[in-house]
């Protein structure tokens, strides 16, 4: 599967998530926002980069319960919990997050 944007096609894996890591951008980061009925604001941003800066130390995408526990290291209790994850990213905060930041899927999703 594929999509195709400013003239370059990247290649997705069946569920929509980018085969080829560098291939991401913050276009693309829009675009895939766009088919999962994202409109991206700082916060969304924010889980984004947090994401992709996690991904690049440990090579791997978080699951749910460790995306929250690092976030409230980082952004503190407010943005650290089910809640404020979810109302941003309402299809799953860890596995639509992660499409967007143009990352695997996190294991133990579903």
């Amino acid at each position: 599967m594929s999509f195709e944007l400013n003239g370059k096609t990247y290649a997705t894996d069946e569920e929509g998530y980018l085969q080829n890591l560098d291939d991401w951008s913050k276009d693309v980061a829009e675009y895939i926002a766009g088919t999962e009925d994202v409109e991206m604001t700082e916060n969304h941003w924010e889980i984004v980069n947090f994401l992709r800066e996690y991904y690049q130390e440990y090579q791997i995408a978080p699951m749910i319960k460790i995306l929250i526990k690092e976030m409230k290291k980082k952004f503190g209790p407010e943005k650290g919990n089910n809640k404020y994850l979810y109302e941003l990213y309402p299809a799953g905060p860890a596995k639509q997050a992660c499409k967007i930041a143009g990352l695997p899927k996190p294991t133990g999703c579903v």
